[in-house]
């Protein structure tokens, strides 16, 4: 007899999330897959904070909608998927919809993910798989990041930017260009 792996809600990442033992852990879902990871470090927090206060100042200059750091998300058609974007913006529309308390039961309309490698690029295809419009990889060691979208057919397409080029907000964002070397300075 095969055994089968216990597959994971969002109701069992908020209770383990709330164990004391969990206090320095941030706990993801994929698919009825818990992924855990440690609190991240210094450029990472640094990095999460500047990409967060130019969408912020943007978005509230404009009336397009609210920036966050470190809020969980979620489908509402899929309770086995919970993603923290490092960063989140949410237009107008989403970011007024009442939410109680827990996780944001929709994904957000850009996601930005400081790179831990091993599942940056997974968690890019499950976003957009969700309905998130567009999700930024920034990757602090290459001064690169790489921007994810659906392509005209719908499946997933990247785009690498450099430090000589520009973070495009895209439709999400229609006019934010956040120049690459911002991030970066010498």
């Amino acid at each position: 007899m095969a055994t089968r792996e216990r597959l994971y809600t969002v109701d069992d990442v908020w209770r383990l999330a709330r164990a004391p033992e969990n206090d320095a852990r941030k706990i993801c879902l994929i698919d009825g897959e818990l992924v855990i990871t440690m609190s991240p470090g210094r450029l990472h927090g640094r990095l999460a904070l500047r990409i967060g206060r130019y969408l912020a100042d943007f978005a509230d200059l404009h009336d397009l909608g609210e920036a966050a750091v470190e809020v969980g998300f979620h489908s509402p058609d899929d309770r086995q998927t919970l993603l923290f974007p490092d960063v989140a913006f949410e237009g107008k529309a989403r970011a007024e919809k009442p939410v109680g308390a827990g996780y944001v039961p929709f994904m957000p309309d850009l996601a930005v993910e400081i790179i831990s490698p091993a599942q940056a690029r997974r968690k890019a295809s499950v976003y957009l798989r969700h309905g998130t419009s567009m999700v930024w990889l920034v990757h602090p060691a290459e001064k690169t990041a790489e921007v994810w979208a659906p392509g005209s057919d719908g499946a997933p397409q990247s785009e690498t930017v450099d430090t000589e080029g520009n973070l495009s907000g895209g439709a999400v964002l229609p006019g934010f260009a956040l120049p690459l070397d911002r991030l970066f300075p010498d």
